[in-house]
């Protein structure tokens, strides 16, 4: 299997790159069958990003030299071949954010852990939020909301008291982010397959942000968030410490 290496910027990453190129052959990324990524969850999330750009989307096998490394292997720099061979495969289908700014302007970006709305100044923001073509919340006032993958529910949709979803449940989660109104709504779980609408109310004088992982636009009117199925990321984990694995660890963490 033809290897290309993809490495974080960092000077740890850097460092172990070296030696890893001294120890085994490399390819460009054109010709790769996978990759190896070095650096932290951010580096992975930025090289997942890249594959949705590829004709050919290949596995990604990353090892953490970052800070939190939740979706990385740990670092080691003998036996790759053997890891790589023994690697279990997670697969993970991107969010596909349609955003429409008060402008007019249509924004369309991936996000593999979650897509979030947040208020730009100090005022609450008011959203409309419709579940499939039917309003469910006629006015939601929060700092912001979100719509996370499994992969994502252990990120910033945990931090904001979320559901952790099982890998490999068909599942979105859909949680308020400091909610005032309604005060008793924590959030939903929804089905992939759902289609969730925003609605800015009042997004000129309480104007809101979407964010689709690491992309953010601003001053949004509304903001679709749907799963993109048909382009299916592959990230491959040490059989003892797989992502899975992980998630259901997660949970009991204090």
């Amino acid at each position: 299997m033809k290897r290309a290496l993809l490495v974080s910027p960092t000077a740890p990453a850097q460092e172990a790159a070296e030696g890893l190129r001294n120890r085994y052959e490399w390819v460009d990324l054109r010709e790769a069958d996978m990759v190896v990524a070095l650096g932290g969850d951010g580096f992975m999330l930025q090289t997942l990003h890249g594959m949705l750009g590829r004709r050919r989307i290949v596995p990604v096998f990353g090892m953490n030299l970052g800070t939190v490394g939740f979706l990385m292997n740990d670092w080691r720099d003998h036996a790759l071949d053997e890891r790589i061979a023994n690697a279990k495969p997670f697969q993970v289908a991107p969010l596909r954010m349609e955003a429409e700014t008060i402008d007019g302007e249509q924004v369309t970006s991936p996000a593999i852990n979650e897509v979030s709305l947040l208020r730009e100044t100090r005022q609450t923001a008011k959203l409309e939020v419709e579940v499939n073509g039917r309003v469910v919340l006629d006015e939601l006032v929060c700092d912001g909301v979100l719509v996370a993958t499994p992969a994502g529910s252990t990120a910033y949709n945990l931090s904001a008291h979320g559901p952790i979803l099982p890998l490999d449940s068909p599942l979105l989660a859909l949680t308020a982010i400091s909610p005032f109104r309604p005060r008793r709504w924590r959030g939903a779980i929804l089905p992939d397959t759902a289609s969730v609408q925003f609605r800015v109310l009042d997004a000129k004088k309480r104007p809101v942000s979407a964010v689709a992982d690491q992309q953010e636009v601003r001053d949004v009117a509304v903001v679709r968030v749907t799963s993109d199925r048909s382009s299916r990321l592959t990230m491959l984990f040490d059989p003892e410490h797989a992502l899975d694995d992980r998630i259901v660890m997660e949970q009991f963490a204090v």
